[in-house]
This record gives structure tokens, C-alpha cells and sequence, in this order.
């Protein structure tokens, strides 16, 4: 194997939805590593296995509900820490809560978390994790029996934890999420998360006590019905993913289910609410 690379960056609209759909489609062909851009993801793939078609059956770059563009460089020798390094900014969220990558310096933060960026999606630069985080840190988490859905890094199961829930589930459909996951949960000493890969699916019989949920639309209105149905009394549920505009349906789809709308926070057009049972 050589250590050329072809470097794929795409331009994609809407951006959040898109590229993680476009991410799990290229993460079935040999591209190998992912960094979230400005307006959408460059995507890395060793020059040796690529092939001419290797875009050809990529759905999401006919759908139309998608606008996207690419531009293709050759890369030599891709030093990833540095590629990382250079896309990958600590986060601070109020003061309380700092992500950051394990070559920052540790603050003093109350919450300090550390992910390995080996792709830049749900590291906690996202307006929809930012709003999650900031709704876990005003709730009392001690002793809840807590589900992270669609995890992701598993950053807010981390998160979870460190104030003090137990146990905690984190599930993602995606295989590299799944990974990505039990290696952060180690890497940040949690001994009371547990990752599955998956979907809805494994929520038969469950119960939870709190239920976070940073996804979609579309998959929300599918899933909201088996969310309410695993949460234990009183229990709460934090929904992030949509847009303002978006609120209208959710909270209909909430509220056959007895689910009451107790918070809204916003961050530039994008929404994150908790319900209570």
C-alpha cells in the first residue's frame, strides 16, 4: 500500500442530516477516515483502493432533496493527528462542561470530557449536542437509569454518568459509532455505560428513567410512540436533531403520548426540548 490519499470534499445542503447520511454510505466503501468542514465532510481513501466508480451507487448524491458538490485532491501521506489537530477545537459549554481531544490541556472545567476525534461528528461542536449538554447539566441525573439514543461519540452517555446516572445505555445503527463509542466510555473511566449497535428495536421491554435523543425528524416522529412507552413515571425526555420550524409536529406526536413540553432552547434555528411523563 502506498501512503497516497485522495481527499473528497464534499459540500452538502442541509448540512447535518446529509452528512450523516452520506458518511454511512461512505463508510461501505474503503474511505477510512471522516472530518467534519464548515459546510459539509472531506472523506479519505487510500489511492491504491480506489476505483473510477466508487461514488457510482452513493444514494444521497442523486436524492433530491440533497445539494451536493465535491472537489478531489491528492493527499501524501496523511499525518491524521495533525488533520484532526487542525479540525478539532475544545468546546466549552457554560463554563461547566469541556470536550476536548486528548492532545488539549485539560481544564478546570466540572465536567471534563475527552473524545478521540477520528471524526468530527458529535464531538459537541454541533448546536444539537451543545443544546443536549446544556439540558443535562440542569438536571438531576443521580441514580437514573438512562438511555442514549442515536449516541453517536457517546459524549452526553459520558456525560450522563459523570453526573451521576446508572446504568446507561448508548445505541447507535452505525458500526464505526459503535466502536467510536466503547472506546470514549474507556477512555473517560465510565463503568456504567453500555453500548449496543442497533436500532429502536432493542428497546423491547426496556425502561428508563430518562431518555436522551439527538437524531432527526423523521426518525423522532417514528420513534417518539417507543420512547414513551420506556420511560418510567415521571420520567423525561430530551429530543435534539430539528429545526424551530419542526416544533409544531414533534410536540403533537409528543403530546398523544402524554409526553408535556417543559423546555425549549434554541441555538441559530436548530432546537432541543425536554418533556416530562
Amino acid at each position: 500500500m502506498s501512503n497516497i490519499y485522495l481527499g473528497y470534499h464534499f459540500t452538502v445542503e442541509p448540512k447535518e442530516l446529509g452528512c450523516e447520511i452520506l458518511v454511512a454510505e461512505l463508510g461501505e466503501k474503503p474511505f477510512e477516515s471522516f472530518l467534519e468542514t464548515e459546510f459539509g465532510v472531506t472523506a479519505y481513501v487510500q489511492k491504491d483502493l480506489w476505483t473510477p466508480t466508487i461514488l457510482d451507487d452513493i444514494y444521497l448524491l442523486t436524492s433530491p432533496e440533497f445539494t451536493i458538490s465535491y472537489t478531489v485532491e491528492e493527499i501524501e501521506q496523511v499525518n491524521w493527528n495533525e488533520e484532526w489537530e487542525k479540525n478539532f477545537d475544545p468546546i466549552d459549554v457554560d463554563g461547566k462542561c469541556h470536550v476536548r481531544a486528548p492532545f488539549h490541556p485539560k481544564t478546570d472545567a466540572e465536567f471534563d470530557i475527552v473524545i478521540e476525534p477520528k471524526m468530527s461528528f458529535g464531538t459537541g461542536h454541533h448546536e444539537t449536542t451543545h443544546m443536549m449538554i446544556q439540558h443535562l447539566l440542569e438536571t438531576d441525573l443521580v441514580n437514573k437509569k438512562t438511555l442514549d439514543m442515536g449516541c453517536g461519540t457517546a459524549i452526553l452517555a459520558i456525560l450522563a454518568e459523570m453526573k451521576g446516572a446508572k446504568p446507561i445505555d448508548a445505541i447507535d445503527i452505525d458500526n464505526w459509532c459503535y466502536l467510536n463509542s466503547i472506546e470514549n466510555a474507556e477512555r473517560n473511566n465510565c463503568s456504567h455505560v453500555s453500548v449496543f449497535e442497533g436500532d429502536a428495536a432493542l428497546l423491547k421491554g426496556k425502561k428508563y428513567d430518562v431518555i436522551i435523543a439527538n437524531i432527526n425528524r423523521n426518525i423522532l416522529l417514528n420513534d417518539i410512540p417507543l420512547y414513551a412507552s420506556c420511560l418510567n413515571a415521571k420520567g423525561l425526555l430530551f429530543l435534539s436533531g430539528f429545526y424551530n420550524e419542526d416544533i409544531p409536529a414533534i410536540d403533537a406526536c409528543c403530546s398523544k403520548f402524554d409526553l408535556k413540553l417543559e423546555k425549549t432552547i434554541e441555538r441559530n434555528n436548530w432546537v432541543s426540548l425536554k418533556y416530562l411523563l
